[in-house]
């Protein structure tokens, strides 16, 4: 981090350097991603409302239960978050290595879709029923 007479410039991971002027840097919150060794992936899920809730969870937790880079402790978390206007939501909550996030995250996304599919979990997409009134 260099700080200049009015901005600090900072580099994020994916290679864009941003200039924040220094009265803003110091006067608001900053979160740094990086600074501990673990991180929790956090993962909204959502599956129809005809689909098993029990199956569901039992699918999440054997594909966190299989990923190496996932940490057992503090313990992975998966609950019914939201009973949603298309679907019933559940978070996703493993612990990993920070290095092993981005990683982590985008396999076990794709890893859900591809074992709800196989078993039968629907995930909705969002949708509407609309009513139409006619006047004779």
């Amino acid at each position: 981090m260099e700080i200049g007479l009015f901005t600090t410039e900072l580099s994020t991971p994916d290679n864009v350097k941003i200039l924040v002027p220094n009265g803003k840097l110091f006067g608001d919150v900053i979160k740094n991603w990086s600074v501990y060794d673990t991180r929790r992936v956090d993962l909204v899920v959502g599956i129809g409302y005809s689909s098993d809730i029990q199956k569901a969870w039992d699918v999440m937790m054997k594909l966190i239960k299989e990923d190496s880079r996932i940490l057992s402790t503090p313990e992975p978390q998966i609950a019914v978050a939201e009973l949603a206007d298309s679907s019933v939501n559940f978070v996703v909550r493993p612990w990993v290595q920070k290095e092993d996030y981005w990683g982590v995250k985008f396999d076990l996304t794709r890893k859900i879709k591809e074992s709800f599919d196989a078993n039968d979990i629907e995930i909705p997409f969002p949708q509407q029923t609309v009513h139409m009134i006619q006047k004779s």
